[in-house]
């Protein structure tokens, strides 16, 4: 094979790969970016080429990490790098950047790969969110069942021992030990989370999400404002819409908890296509997101958000976000989210089940 004929077939290979690969001089300036580079960057070759790396990454960190290659000679990989681009908030990539020298004595150049893992990360992450529930409805049911049958008797006994008694202050503490485990029952109930199959039928996200915003809204203080960001062309959504009024009713009125007596809360609406639950591709997934713009999540409470007690309020019982997910999960969605201080957004995922008039619509 002659040299162009290799050159072209090396030419093939590059731009046929689903990762970025981008070839940078030893000023750190773009020499060459193949197609998955440009899609991952939003950019245009013939734009860029010759252009420093800085107008490409938008990242400092980034560069220096580069400049250090090109420094000490020495490959660099950094797995899960996330990159702040200009144009959107971050991407997640693996990189691998590789000094190449030129046995002539010329200049040495960079060659930087980059995948994006991103979709995979969530993946991974959206897996662990749905194994957390459903070990944890299990391990609730277990126990809330051997607190139930002593509750019981406890009760029970206590009423006997009530008919026995003559002294009304006596009585007092029998009605104590009845109320108090009347209360424990009910605990025991919310913990389970609700235990009726789902109703499901055809309706409309913004049904739910009306519904809620209208009743959140004779709650909040006049210091919490509540946006609405809807798109109006979602299809609707096979699903119990109770179901989802009391999940949005939990996550919103975390949010307000979360915000004090100012704030403000914005629920947005969008249609996802191609879009993976868990482990199940969909072609269309409805989004609602609760996003606040109060503190943000305590990094000690994020592992374990969604288990049951688990509360950054000292009045709460940390039951809202557990029985969220699980109603949700009822509907054959799930509940992600993402914090940092002056966001917290907390997103409801549901499969848009069409109908066959509507699909080639959809696919359009």
């Amino acid at each position: 094979m002659t040299i162009d004929k290799q050159g072209a077939s090396l030419q093939r290979i590059l731009e046929n790969m689903h990762t970025s690969v981008l070839l940078l001089d030893s000023a750190l300036r773009l020499r060459f970016i193949n197609p998955a580079g440009e899609m991952l960057f939003a950019l245009s070759a013939q734009r860029f080429i010759g252009q420093p790396v800085d107008n490409v990454l938008f990242d400092r960190d980034a560069t220096l990490a580069l400049q250090q290659v090109l420094q000490t000679g020495s490959p660099f990989t950094e797995r899960e790098l996330v990159l702040n681009l200009g144009y959107r908030d971050k991407v997640t990539v693996d990189l691998t950047a590789i000094p190449l020298y030129d046995g002539g004595g010329g200049e040495t150049e960079l060659l930087v790969e980059m995948k994006q893992v991103d979709r995979q990360l969530r993946i991974t992450r959206e897996e662990g969110l749905l194994a957390q529930s459903h070990a944890t409805r299990a391990l609730v049911r277990g126990l809330a069942h051997e607190i139930k049958n002593p509750l019981g008797g406890l009760r029970g006994a206590a009423q006997l021992l009530e008919r026995e008694l003559h002294n009304e202050e006596l009585k007092e503490y029998t009605h104590i030990i009845i109320s108090e485990a009347d209360r424990l029952h009910a605990l025991m109930n919310r913990m389970l989370g609700p235990n009726a199959l789902p109703h499901k039928r055809q309706i409309n996200i913004h049904q739910a999400v009306e519904r809620v915003r209208q009743v959140v809204g004779a709650e909040i203080s006049q210091g919490i404002s509540l946006v609405r960001d809807y798109d109006p062309s979602i299809p609707d959504v096979y699903a119990d819409l109770d179901q989802l009024i009391q999940a949005l009713m939990n996550l919103v009125r975390n949010a307000v908890q979360a915000l004090g007596d100012e704030g403000e809360i914005t629920l947005r609406t969008r249609a996802l296509r191609q879009y993976t639950i868990g482990t199940v591709l969909h072609k269309l997934v409805a989004r609602v997101d609760v996003i606040d713009n109060g503190p943000g999540i305590a990094p000690d409470m994020r592992e374990n958000l969604f288990l049951p007690m688990v509360t950054g309020r000292v009045e709460g019982t940390g039951l809202g976000l557990p029985i969220a997910q699980s109603l949700v999960n009822a509907n054959g969605g799930l509940i992600e989210w993402e914090s940092r201080p002056g966001q917290t957004v907390f997103t409801v995922l549901l499969p848009i089940e069409l109908k066959r008039e509507n699909l080639q619509e959809a696919q359009a």
